[in-house]
C-alpha cells in the first residue's frame, strides 16, 4: 500500500522540473504566445497551490481513499489528454486541471496514510514519501530530457499517466477508507476568494510585460486580486469552520515557518523551473543535456535534508535553515559570475551548492510547520503550510518570469537605440520570446538585431535576476533567524507541542 502510495505521488514531483524541460519544446512544436508558453507551468502551480485546502477538506469531507482515488485517475487522464493536445491552449487548461488533480492526491494521499500508520511507523511512512519527493526533484529533469529528446514531448506525459495508474493499481486496493466525523462541508466562499486573488494576481505578473504595467487591463487585475485577498482575510475571520484559521498567525514562530517555503521558492524552486529553458532556449543544449546539467541542482535534495535533521541534535533548526539560505545565496550569486559559454562541470558546481543550500530548510519546514503551534492545531497549520509552499512557488515563478522579461527589453531597448526602426510593440514582443528561450522568433522581430545581441540581453537580465534572488535570500535568513533561531522556552505559547527546535524531537520525526 505504501509502495502504491509513493509511486502515484512520484508524479507530482516530477512534474516540477520534467516540466519545465519540456516547455521549450512544447512552445516550439505548438507555438503559441510568450504568456501561453508560461502558463505552461504557471497553470499547474497556480491551480495546485491554490486547491490544497479545498482538496484536504474535501478528503475529511468525501473520504480520504476516495480523493485520493479520484485525483490519481484525474492526474493520469490530464496526463493522457496533453499528451494529445492539438494546441498551447489545450495544454494550458489540461495542466490547469492536473494541478487540481495533484492537490486531491497530495492532500488524500497525506491524510490516508496519517490513518493507516502510527507512531514510528507513521514517521517512517512520512519519510518515504518525502524521499518519493526528493527522488522526483532530482530525477525529473533528467526524465524528461531523455524523454523528450528520444520519443518527443508527448511521451512525457504518457509516463506520468503510466507512473500514476501504477501507483493506483497497487495503492488504492489496499487503502482503508477513513473520514472526519466534524466534517460539515466546505468553505466555499473562502475557497473562490482565495482562487480569484492568486489566479488575477499571476495572471497580471504573466501579462504585465506585454500589456504594460499601467494598462488598464494589468491595473485592473491587480485591483481584482487586492479586492479578492481582502474578501477572503474578511471571510475567513466570519465563518464557522475556516478553511484557513487566521488565529495562527498570532504564533511567532508559525509565521516564521511560513518564510521558509518562500524563501525556498525563489532560490530553488525558481530556478528548477526557468534554468531549462536558458539550457535549451538560450545555449542551445539538448532536452538530455539539460536535464543532466538540472541533476548538479535536484541531486542534493536526495541526502541533504534528512542530514539536515540528524543536525537538529546540536543545533536548532532556525539557525540550520537560515544557514541553509545563506548558503544557497552565495551559490546564486557564484553562478551569477559565469559565462552562458562555461561548461557544464564548471556551471554544475555552483548549481550544487544551490541545491545543498536549499535542502538544508526543505528537510526541516514541514515538521517545523506543525511543531509551532498547540497539537490539536496541527492539521490546520499543515493545510496553510502546504498551501504557502505550492502557492508560493507558482507566485514566485510569476514574478522571475516578468523580471526577466523586463529586463531583457531594457537591454533590447537600449541595444536598439543605436540602431533604431522596431516598434515598440515588437521590442516588447521580442523580450518575452527570448525569456522564454524562443530565440529563432525574436530574431525575425528585431531584424536589426543577432541572436548574439539576444543572447547577451538575456545574459544580462539573468545575472541580474539571480542578483535580485539572492537578496531576497539572504534577507529570509534573517527573517528565520529572528523568528526561528532561538529555542522557545517552556512557556512560550508556541511550545504547546513538541517543537522542532533542536535535540531528539526532529531526528525521530
Amino acid at each position: 500500500m505504501l509502495a502504491g502510495v509513493c509511486i502515484a505521488v512520484l508524479v507530482l514531483p516530477l512534474n516540477f522540473g520534467g516540466a519545465a524541460v519540456s516547455a521549450p519544446t512544447i512552445g516550439t512544436a505548438l507555438g503559441g504566445s510568450p504568456v501561453a508558453i508560461n502558463w505552461i507551468l504557471n497553470a499547474f502551480m497556480l491551480s495546485f497551490g491554490s486547491s490544497l485546502m479545498v482538496a484536504g477538506a474535501l478528503a475529511d469531507l468525501l473520504g480520504r481513499k476516495r480523493v485520493f482515488a479520484v485525483g490519481v485517475a484525474l492526474f493520469a487522464a490530464t496526463s493522457l489528454g496533453i499528451s494529445a493536445a492539438p494546441s498551447l491552449v489545450w495544454v494550458d487548461f489540461l495542466r490547469a486541471l492536473q494541478g487540481i488533480a495533484a492537490a486531491l492526491v497530495l492532500a488524500g494521499s497525506s491524510a490516508a496514510l496519517a490513518q493507516e500508520f502510527d507512531g514510528h511507523g507513521r514517521a517512517r511512512a512520512f519519510s518515504m514519501l518525502g524521499t518519493t519527493f526528493g527522488v522526483g526533484l532530482a530525477l525529473g529533469p533528467l526524465l524528461a530530457g531523455f524523454l523528450t529528446q528520444t520519443f518527443g514531448w508527448r511521451s512525457f506525459f504518457l509516463a506520468d499517466a503510466a507512473i500514476g495508474l501504477t501507483g493506483f493499481a497497487l495503492g488504492v486496493p489496499k487503502l482503508r477508507e477513513s473520514y472526519d466525523p466534524h466534517a460539515n462541508g466546505l468553505d466555499w466562499p473562502g475557497a473562490i476568494s482565495f482562487t480569484a486573488a492568486l489566479t488575477l494576481f499571476t495572471f497580471g505578473l504573466l501579462q504585465g510585460p506585454e500589456s504594460g504595467w499601467s494598462s488598464p487591463l494589468i491595473v485592473s487585475l491587480f485591483l481584482g486580486a487586492a479586492v479578492m485577498a481582502i474578501a477572503f482575510v474578511w471571510i475567513e475571520g466570519r465563518v464557522t469552520r475556516p478553511m484557513l484559521d487566521l488565529s495562527l498567525f498570532r504564533y511567532p514562530r508559525f509565521v516564521g515557518v511560513q518564510v521558509l517555503p518562500l524563501a525556498t521558492a525563489f532560490c530553488y524552486v525558481t530556478l528548477l523551473l526557468v534554468l531549462p529553458t536558458r539550457f535549451i532556449g538560450i545555449e542551445g543544449h539538448t532536452a538530455i543535456g539539460a536535464g543532466l546539467m538540472m541533476v548538479s541542482l535536484s541531486a542534493p535534495m536526495l541526502i541533504v535534508p534528512l542530514t539536515a535533521a540528524h543536525l537538529t541534535r546540536w543545533m536548532s533548526a532556525g539557525v540550520i535553515s537560515a544557514i541553509g539560505l545563506v548558503i544557497a545565496a552565495i551559490g546564486m550569486l557564484w553562478f551569477s559570475g559565469i559565462g552562458l559559454d562555461a561548461s557544464a562541470t564548471v556551471l554544475g558546481i555552483p548549481l550544487f551548492v544551490i541545491g545543498v543550500g536549499a535542502g538544508l530548510p526543505w528537510g526541516l519546514m514541514d515538521g517545523l510547520s506543525v511543531s509551532v503551534v498547540p497539537k490539536e492545531r496541527a492539521g490546520m497549520a499543515t493545510g496553510i503550510f502546504s498551501t504557502t509552499r505550492v502557492a508560493g512557488e507558482g507566485m514566485t515563478l510569476a514574478v522571475a518570469s516578468a523580471i526577466l522579461a523586463v529586463l531583457t527589453r531594457l537591454r533590447l531597448a537600449d541595444a536598439l537605440a543605436r540602431s533604431p526602426g522596431a516598434s515598440a510593440h515588437a521590442v516588447t514582443e521580442a523580450a518575452q520570446r527570448v525569456a522564454t528561450g524562443d530565440l529563432a522568433h525574436a530574431a525575425v522581430l528585431l531584424p536589426a538585431l543577432g541572436q548574439p545581441v539576444l543572447v547577451h540581453a538575456y545574459d544580462g537580465a539573468f545575472r541580474v535576476l539571480l542578483h535580485m534572488l539572492a537578496a531576497i535570500t539572504l534577507a529570509s535568513a534573517i527573517m528565520v533567524l529572528g523568528f526561528l533561531g532561538r529555542t522557545p522556552s517552556a512557556a512560550s505559547p508556541d511550545d504547546a507541542s513538541p517543537a522542532l527546535s533542536g535535540g531528539k524531537g526532529i531526528a525521530d520525526r
